[in-house]
């Protein structure tokens, strides 16, 4: 599953060919993804303008001319290509991938569910061959109450994530620090890999609880105060080496993601501990079914 970073790195790339692009027609070519395709569909996107392309956790969000949110969902497999117009110096350049979740069946055009064709001449097709993914239309008046997105905590790139504020949410929980931060209704878009890598970065253990990061009345204390800053530098981090490749993901010009690279502890099981001085060696703990990883020697 693409977290934050993948996510973030799809809108990147997408929005100089989307933002300001009016959609000339749309081709739906199955009833269903995960869910099935809004009524009308086609006819409710062709003629808008995209006037803005925004993510939401794992969200993307072309805002609409018509006042409707198309919202994407990329899924396990789904992917965004676009294919440049036929004409002029951009047609010989071919199609140009947007997260591209590579399994088996590669970018078999079978799995070509959904094409906006732009004024342009470029089309924006979505690729899933497993078709977990989704597409939705919302009024934009009605967004921010939508059972996928009235309970989304803050953005965890934004102001609003603060140590204060994550004192606050987890003063007196008893659930462990990595759950609590992979809860969406405390902070939007965090997954696995990138709250594993924070911990590390923060000294801090997964396995101990939420309640530690706040002191007495619920404000911050040093652990909440070192691990917002730890969040923000691994997410932007990512996001500039355009995601992490584990088994699939591609980022804009389909070149793979480099973040993986960088990883301190995720996937280090038995390796000895990156960080100076220590000779803790790294353990793969289970948490809601999700790998742990983290080292029991610096992280307290």
């Amino acid at each position: 599953m693409p977290e934050l970073p993948e996510v973030e790195t799809v809108r990147r790339g997408l929005e100089p060919v989307l933002a300001g692009a009016r959609i000339a027609a749309v081709e739906q070519r199955r009833a269903a993804l995960r869910f099935p395709f809004p009524d009308r569909f086609a006819s409710r996107l062709t003629g808008q303008t995209v006037v803005g392309l925004e993510r939401r956790s794992k969200y993307i969000l072309a805002q609409l001319s018509g006042g409707e949110v198309l919202v994407i969902h990329l899924g396990m497999t789904g992917r965004l290509s676009v294919a440049a117009p036929a004409h002029g110096k951009d047609a010989a350049r071919g199609p140009t991938t947007l997260g591209d979740y590579v399994y088996e069946t590669g970018a078999n055009p079978k799995h070509d569910h959904a094409v906006l064709y732009l004024e342009s001449g470029a089309a924006v097709i979505y690729n899933d061959p497993r078709r977990f993914g989704f597409m939705l239309l919302i009024a934009a008046s009605e967004l921010a109450a939508h059972p996928l997105f009235r309970q989304l905590g803050v953005e965890p790139l934004s102001e609003a994530l603060s140590a204060a504020y994550v004192a606050r949410r987890a003063y007196q929980r008893k659930t462990d620090t990595k759950a609590f931060l992979m809860d969406q209704r405390h902070v939007a878009g965090l997954g696995n890999i990138y709250v594993c890598e924070a911990l590390f970065r923060a000294r801090l253990s997964p396995l101990a609880r939420a309640s530690r990061l706040a002191g007495r009345n619920g404000v911050a204390n040093a652990r909440s105060e070192a691990l917002v800053p730890v969040i923000r530098e691994v997410l932007s981090a990512a996001i500039t080496a355009g995601g992490s490749t584990l088994r699939d993901y591609r980022h804009t010009d389909g070149e793979s993601g480099q973040f993986q690279e960088d990883f301190l502890v995720y996937g280090r099981e038995g390796a000895k501990c990156l960080r100076s001085g220590c000779d803790g060696i790294v353990r793969r703990s289970v948490q809601a079914g999700r790998s742990t990883f983290w080292c029991p020697k610096c992280q307290k």
